[in-house]
Formats: C-alpha cells, structure tokens, sequence
C-alpha cells in the first residue's frame, strides 16, 4: 500500500507555530490558567511532578509523572504542577499559536491533553537532543533554533497521535479518520483538492472501498458524512481565506461553488452569518 502523507496538507494550509517559554528547573508550585487564552506543550526531561486539572471535569484531577514525560495542552487549560522544591524537575516548555485559533481543523479533532513518555513516541529522542542542547547553551540564534525545534517535536508528536489516536482517548473525528488506511487516502484528497466536485463514489474509489463500506466507516469514525466533511472543509477553508483578504469570487471559484452567491449562501447557513458578517466580526475581535 502506498504510503499517503496525511499531515502536510493540513500544516500547510493552516500553519502552528510555536514558542519556547521556559526552560530549567521548576521548584514547587507553578499554575498555568486558562484565562491567558494560551497552549502549551511541556517537556519534562527528568524530575518527579504531580500534575493537577482543578475544577476540570471528564479528565484525571492527579497525574503522577516519574518519567520523562510529554504534556500537550492544545487549548487553554488550566494546570498545576507541583513538585517538592529540593527535588525540582527539569523542563522546556512551549506556548503553541494555531492559525486562526479554534477554527483550525487539528485542533478541533485533539483532546483537552495528552501525557505521554518520551521513550513512547518512535524517532522524538534526536529531536529532543538537539532542542535541549540549545536550551542548555546561549548561542547566536539558539531561542529561534530552540522554537523550530519545538515545531519539530510538535510534528512528531501529531504524527504519532495518527498512528496511536485511541492512546490519546480520541474516539472519532479527523485525527481517527486519518489512522484508518483507506479513510486516509480520501481524507487526503479532499484535503488538497477542496474546490473537485466529490461524490461519495469517487471518495470510495479513491479509499479503494464500495460506496456503502466507505459512507458506513467514514460516518463510525469521522462522526460526520463525507459530504458533510466536505462542507465544513470548505468553510473552514473559506475562514482562512477571508482573513487573509482573499476577495469572495475568486474564494468561490477555489472551492468549488458555481457563484459567489452560492458560496454566500452555505456561508450564512452553516455559520448564521453571511461571510463579510463574519468577517467584520472577526476584525472585531
């Protein structure tokens, strides 16, 4: 089977960045709220911690760490680490910006947070050797080297949460769909081609799948149809673009639609809003 990469088209269109925010030994006690609007990716490197969610409901309230471990807090999502001050525990840490927030699709399909050891994830120990050697040495350019490295790691660990998506307690939606094989390769397609007129029999072909088998997996694991999927891929293509100024006609024509008009039309009744209403929200905001 061909492999298909499933993530580039994704990143390529709506892009993470990320900046490194501390790096050293963290003593006692250290709150992260979620009331600074911010994601964070951790990296603990040696230590013993406890790590507290107060008030969070559906998640663990403790999680004892005593391994270098990974801690993925794509949302703001307020959490403690606590520690004894003579133990200390060694950390890097990242705040993580995803290109326009919560409409970005990666986003939308992870959990609250994911831990992790670091030994878990296949091919992270090279990148954390390099990212750790610059955090531990000041040189000419080490804290932007220091956050393309934790965009290495951040890849990696997506990559890794595809392949394991039910590690991460994640039952359904786009990272599911695309640990399946065969959902993947439509998935990618729809991806990178927004604007083809697809059916769900061209979808099944390209799984390599019959119409019923495909419709049937793609709504048990994606949680929604694949001309739903479709849809909400173009809107959510259509919100980017808006915000980049990209005028709505030739939006239209990208995506597909036979008229500005039409485009205007799913707009306002997906969103309840037409485009330029949103848009000037957005502005707003």
């Amino acid at each position: 089977m061909v492999p298909v990469d499933r993530l580039s088209s994704l990143l390529e269109r709506f892009r993470i960045s990320t900046r490194m925010s501390f790096s050293g030994l963290m003593c006692g006690k250290h709150v992260f709220a979620e009331n600074n609007n911010k994601a964070y990716l951790h990296v603990m490197r040696r230590g013993v911690m406890e790590v507290r969610h107060p008030g969070a409901k559906g998640v663990p309230t403790r999680i004892k760490l005593d391994q270098p471990s990974l801690i993925f807090y794509p949302r703001p999502f307020t959490h403690h680490f606590y520690n004894t001050p003579r133990d200390g525990s060694d950390f890097t840490c990242a705040e993580i910006a995803f290109e326009g927030d919560l409409t970005h699709p990666i986003l939308q399909a992870l959990p609250p947070f994911v831990v992790l050891r670091l030994d878990e994830v296949e091919g992270l120990q090279a990148s954390l050797n390099l990212l750790f050697a610059e955090t531990e040495n000041v040189r000419c350019g080490h804290r932007v080297l220091a956050d393309r490295l934790f965009e290495v790691v951040l890849i990696q660990l997506l990559r890794w949460l595809l392949d394991h998506p039910t590690h991460a307690n994640i039952s359904s939606g786009l990272l599911m769909g695309l640990s399946s094989p065969q959902l993947a390769k439509a998935l990618t397609a729809m991806h990178e081609s927004p604007g083809a007129p697809w059916t769900v029999e061209q979808l099944a072909e390209v799984s390599g799948m019959s119409r019923t088998a495909f419709a049937v997996k793609f709504k048990e694991m994606v949680g929604q149809s694949p001309a739903e999927y479709v849809a909400n891929w173009r809107l959510t293509i259509a919100q980017a673009r808006l915000r980049e100024g990209v005028p709505l006609k030739m939006l239209a024509a990208e995506l597909g639609y036979s008229s500005q008009s039409a485009l205007t039309r799913i707009f306002t009744a997906r969103l309840g809003v037409s485009p330029r209403e949103w848009l000037a929200q957005w502005i707003e905001v």
